[in-house]
């Protein structure tokens, strides 16, 4: 729904939710569904009502549970039985400024005051985030704390130990470091959002008296977009492409035109230092595992000149994929998704030109299109949407990009080769298959919540869960590395199937589609069936849950021997195969040797 793409009208939004939540509700959309437990210190009824709007609109249908005005800690501490039984998914711990207790000082207190009252506000809430993580094992969203209304002391609160500002500087780095050393806990910046904002108007001080709101009414579906960032990062719903238009995009003016010479970039004048710096923000988020692709109505060898041009950041091998052509740009982005075994609706498409995004927004459901009309204004809205929020990152992430372009020359390779296995066989491949690590794990809870394609349950984890599978006895886990001669992919499979007396039920099998067709399937399924006779299991039992992306491995079990014990009419299935009678399947590649490990 286009009115809840940023940027949004907020006023708008609060004005007419209740139509907007009855049309995504009626829209038929699959959503999974999660349960978001709210701990509030201030009201936080219209928080969730925003929230709702906008996680709906990225395939998530929460239900909330709310704790009473100010009960946060009472909930969290007390193990409320309403609480209890709602099980959340994700706990949201929202606090600002006015739940600080133990500031201002007062004049007359000494510095070793001010660090005892710091440790007694911090252990407050570190008391409080790991009784909840004991308790209910999910991800913890924490605000850290806007900057007060006001200084008593002026600018020297920034220094002065007494000062609210001071405080609050020193409990935000605390709560930095806290996140920075545990999994599954994420800070939700609002130091940083309200200032964007701006203070005088994030902290009307009418909302407060009237409502108990600890930030204005206007400011909250702002605020709501902000929480959804991370909650859609952590269950996969992030963007993976960046597809840039060239002309009046990533330089001024018209490379056909002008020439070389004549498109503006660099730091000659305004305009050219200003795309510069849209170049430069692109190319930093191939450090996050952003691909980068071009999509441009151009002539091959211009759209190349152009990012020869020696001021360029942004050259031809950042990008996976160049479509510069005058073919429709949505045929070219799907193209391309296609070329990358992904969904046109993980990319964001950048162009300049309206009429272009119109189309492109008309034609792609899902695809993000921003609305901009200027460089700056560019890089404020691609920030602001966060399409490609971090809540994790793996040395996986910052090689991404090398990987597609591995992928490219496999490509070319199999042109050379008179069959498909002659060039699978060229490839030279080797793969790692072995239990779960933990140096390894948050890379499989990283695919878990991002596979969607090859992915048959489509079961999603949070660390902390994942944690509990990898340390119990009562699962065979695998996961798969496969290498060639081109590089290392990383981790591209993982199956996890729970013990239940002589037989396997495979809770997950998934496969990144960087390495369709090239047999890992197999290998991954002889490690399983071999893990299984080693522990005494006869039958194993897998299970296909329909989803509008996993149509691909609707057969996949089938295709490994298994037969079909039920087929249902929304089109999930179960399968069933005798361990006994399963024989090894001829594929291509070399299986290393499992490293024994004593991480675990």
């Amino acid at each position: 729904m286009k009115e809840l793409e940023y940027p949004f009208d907020s006023s708008f939004l609060l004005k007419n939710r209740r139509k907007i939540r009855r049309a995504l509700l009626a829209d038929g959309t699959p959503r999974m569904e999660k349960r978001i437990a709210i701990l509030g210190g201030s009201t936080t009824n219209d928080i969730a009502s925003m929230l709702e709007l906008f996680l709906l609109q990225e395939g998530i249908a929460p239900v909330f549970y709310q704790s009473e005005y100010a009960q946060y800690w009472q909930d969290a501490m007390f193990d409320n039985p309403e609480l209890l039984e709602f099980h959340p998914d994700l706990i949201f711990i929202h606090t600002t400024v006015r739940n600080i207790t133990e500031a201002p000082l007062p004049l007359s207190a000494a510095p070793e005051e001010a660090e005892a009252a710091l440790e007694r506000q911090m252990a407050h809430f570190t008391q409080m985030w790991e009784h909840l993580e004991q308790t209910y094992h999910c991800p913890i969203l924490q605000n850290n704390f806007e900057f007060p209304a006001y200084r008593l002391m002026g600018n020297r609160e920034a220094w002065d130990c007494h000062g609210m500002v001071w405080f609050v500087n020193e409990l935000n780095h605390r709560f930095a470091q806290y996140a920075a050393s545990h999994t599954d806990f994420y800070l939700h910046d609002i130091q940083y959002l309200s200032a964007c904002y701006g203070l005088d108007a994030w902290q009307d001080s009418t909302y407060w008296y009237l409502y108990k709101y600890a930030l204005a009414l206007p400011a909250i579906p702002e605020f709501a977009y902000s929480l959804t960032r991370i909650i859609r990062s952590i269950y996969g719903k992030n963007k993976k492409v960046l597809a840039l238009d060239l002309d009046n995009t990533l330089w001024g003016g018209v490379i056909g035109d002008d020439g070389q010479e004549g498109i503006e970039i660099g730091q000659e004048t305004a305009t050219a230092e200003a795309y510069t710096e849209v170049q430069e923000y692109c190319k930093a988020h191939k450090q996050l595992g952003v691909l980068l692709t071009i999509c441009s109505k151009n002539e091959p060898e211009n759209a190349l000149l152009g990012l020869a041009h020696p001021d360029s950041v942004l050259h031809a091998d950042d990008f996976v994929s160049i479509q510069a052509n005058w073919e429709p740009k949505d045929l070219n982005l799907c193209k391309t998704a296609q070329d990358l075994s992904l969904l046109p609706e993980s990319f964001v498409f950048v162009d300049d030109n309206p009429a272009e995004r119109e189309i492109v927004s008309a034609q792609i459901p899902g695809i993000a299109v921003p609305e901009f009309d200027s460089p700056a204004e560019c890089i404020r809205i691609l920030d602001r949407a966060g399409y490609f929020e971090t809540t994790t990152f793996s040395a996986a992430d910052a090689k991404r990009s090398e990987m597609y372009q591995a992928n490219a020359k496999r490509a070319q390779l199999q042109q050379s080769y008179a069959n498909y296995t002659e060039y699978l066989l060229g490839l030279e491949m080797i793969a790692e298959i072995q239990d779960f690590t933990p140096v390894a794990l948050p890379r499989i809870v990283q695919l878990t919540n991002k596979s969607n394609q090859f992915n048959l349950t489509t079961r999603r984890y949070t660390q902390s869960e994942m944690e509990q599978v990898a340390e119990s006895p009562n699962y065979i886990r695998l996961y798969g590395r496969l290498r060639d001669k081109f590089g290392d992919n990383g981790i591209v499979s993982v199956v996890i199937g729970e013990i239940s007396g002589d037989a396997l039920h495979i809770d997950l099998w998934l496969m990144s589609c960087r390495v369709l067709k090239r047999d890992m399937e197999l290998a991954m399924l002889d490690e399983l069936v071999e893990q299984c006779r080693t522990r005494g299991i006869r039958t194993i039992y897998g299970y296909y849950y329909q989803t509008e992306k996993n149509a691909m491995v609707r057969e996949l079990f089938g295709t490994f021997g298994f037969t079909k014990t039920e087929q249902f009419e929304n089109g999930d299935s179960t399968w069933m195969l005798p361990v006994a009678s399963y024989e090894k399947r001829n594929h291509v590649i070399q299986i290393e040797k499992r490293k024994e490990t004593t991480e675990k």
